[in-house]
């Protein structure tokens, strides 16, 4: 909350206070726990309270700010203008103390060692997810740099990974920042319409022109940038892809200006601009045609990010309504006490708790697919449906903490105000939920037969599940005989494929997360897991819509009602 909000002055632990990531994280990735405890227990504790201070105060009084002035030390700058982005004080400390903390330099920090561990990404990942809690400004930064960072690590030539990426992975508070620019006006999602041209240079670099139209972390020190070579064909196999330095060797700032930072309507903190790029220096990072698949691999990356900051918006308007709700008296009683509040509150619980086993699922395979190929096809199909479903539920979940906490939600003073406005980022970044399900149907249609991938998977998680959680299989075996039959639809009829992916991939991201959820449950006996699987499946697996309440069943059980009063929650 925001130094005005009731619970000001108490202090918080984001890490510490999450049962539920320590469950997952004990029963799957049980040496994060052994060695990064107390990290990640230091990084709630900041999160939680430096972080959400300074995001408060830089979203509402500080946001960042362009200057510029002609260059006048390069004679053949030809008026050029020299831009500078200024981020206040709070900011740029919580930015480079991101990186302090281990978030992407951990990855690397015995290398190449860390990289054959089974968990060398997940605590990054799960450093995201709280970090995203307090501020998605500074998430999103940060984000690019560990994408520009794992790119050069597995895909640049060895001189310009041994160049560069020592200066990304450091942990002493002066690691280098990243950006990946691919969007330009006229093609957006449609990358391969770029316009940028790479010229290429006597010594083997290239001088590339051309205007970026949507660059996140404007003031990056090195990005990755797309671009078509002389002589390269149109479309995606056309393109190359660069390493652009903010300064080359010689300290000189790069051939390229910010023209404008975008004035969006949230995530105010980050500096968001147009870049035109004027003969910039760019390093060939890959050739036509790998450019553009090899900076997919950063988009995967940074999808991957994308889905744990949305449950973090998920899990932050949770636990602020859950609070509220507890303390907000209304008609002679606190608002928690009626059932319809009770309700909103354990969807809101559920449709989290879904989302956070969707996405370290996804973060887990990151990490297995970066030691056998062949879990590629299931990382990126995993990705696809974690990006879509998370970044959707983060919205809604946004708006309702408004709405329980009604006018003061709606107000500045309070966090929910700018936890929604950073939220409507989560569905555009890194592609929409159309982009998501478009990729979605070239895997299940596509050569590696991804579509029979997850019917084997589904179906093997639910062979499994027994004891009392048994009960709920039926519902999400029907849900996949469906599936199976659209799926054989979609094989015989493709054409019709682009008409029905978004139906398909709501199917299969409502499967995934509900089978995930009674995965988790039926392991241990977990009687609040059990609880919220059994409400997320009758919530989205339940009666048809407009069929009315069913009133045979209670709306609010004396059990989940217990489990609501014992829930953490900032009071």
């Amino acid at each position: 909350m925001n130094d005005q909000s009731p619970a000001a002055g108490r202090r918080r632990n984001f890490y510490q206070g999450d049962s539920s990531l320590q469950y997952w994280l004990r029963r799957h990735a049980s040496e994060v726990v052994q060695r990064h405890t107390p990290r990640l227990t230091a990084f709630g504790d900041w999160v939680a309270n430096n972080v959400d201070q300074a995001a408060a105060y830089t979203d509402r009084f500080a946001p960042p700010i362009l200057t510029s002035k002609p260059v006048l030390s390069d004679p053949q700058a030809d008026g050029m203008l020299m831009t500078e982005v200024l981020h206040n004080p709070a900011y740029a400390e919580i930015h480079r103390d991101a990186y302090r903390h281990g978030m992407i330099g951990l990855a690397y920090s015995a290398a190449p060692a860390a990289l054959s561990e089974p968990t060398a990404f997940l605590p990054g990942f799960v450093m995201g997810y709280l970090l995203a809690q307090a501020d998605i400004s500074i998430h999103c930064p940060v984000t690019l740099t560990g994408a520009v960072a794992y790119v050069l690590d597995r895909f640049a030539p060895q001189e310009i990974k041994s160049h560069y990426l020592p200066d990304l992975i450091r942990m002493d508070g002066a690691a280098a920042t990243g950006g990946t620019w691919a969007t330009e006006r006229q093609g957006g999602s449609d990358v391969g319409a770029n316009a940028t041209v790479a010229e290429p240079r006597n010594d083997g670099s290239f001088a590339l022109r051309g205007l970026k139209w949507f660059c996140s972390n404007a003031a990056s020190d090195l990005a990755l940038a797309t671009a078509r070579p002389a002589g390269a064909p149109g479309g995606s196999d056309g393109l190359g892809l660069y390493l652009v330095p903010r300064r080359l060797d010689d300290g000189s700032l790069n051939r390229y200006r910010v023209r404008r930072l975008k004035d969006k309507l949230g995530t105010r903190g980050l500096a968001t601009g147009e870049i035109e790029l004027q003969g910039a220096i760019g390093f060939e990072v890959a050739p036509p045609k790998r450019g553009l698949r090899i900076m997919m691999e950063a988009l995967g990356y940074s999808r991957i990010h994308n889905a744990m900051a949305a449950v973090g918006v998920q899990r932050r308007a949770f636990v602020e309504a859950l609070g509220h709700a507890r303390q907000r008296q209304a008609f002679g009683a606190p608002l928690v006490a009626y059932p319809a509040i009770e309700m909103q509150l354990l969807d809101l619980q559920a449709d989290w708790m879904a989302s956070l086993v969707l996405a370290l699922a996804t973060a887990q395979s990151f990490d297995l697919a970066q030691q056998d190929a062949g879990q590629q096809v299931w990382l990126r199909l995993l990705t696809a449906l974690a990006k879509y479903r998370t970044a959707e539920d983060a919205v809604r979940s946004a708006s309702r903490a408004v709405e329980i906490l009604g006018g003061n939600g709606y107000t500045e003073e309070y966090p929910t105000a700018r936890l929604l406005r950073d939220a409507l980022v989560l569905p555009v970044w890194e592609g929409p939920a159309n982009i998501q399900a478009l990729e979605v149907l070239r895997l299940i249609l596509g050569k590696s037969n991804a579509g029979g991938l997850f019917e084997r998977q589904v179906s093997a998680m639910l062979i499994s599940i027994g004891g009392e959680m048994a009960a709920s299989v039926p519902p999400l075996q029907q849900a996949l005989r469906s599936y199976h039959q659209t799926l054989e639809h979609l094989r015989s009829v493709p054409a019709s494929g682009p008409c029905h992916i978004g139906a398909m991939t709501e199917l299969m991201a409502d499967l995934i997360c509900a089978t995930l959820l009674l995965r988790e449950a039926a392991a241990e006996g977990n009687a609040r897991l059990s609880l919220i699987a059994a409400r997320y499946i009758r919530s989205r697996f339940g009666r048809r819509p407009h069929a009315g309440p069913d009133v045979t069943c209670e709306p609010v059980s004396t059990a989940e009602r217990a489990m609501l009063e014992n829930e953490p929650a900032f009071d």
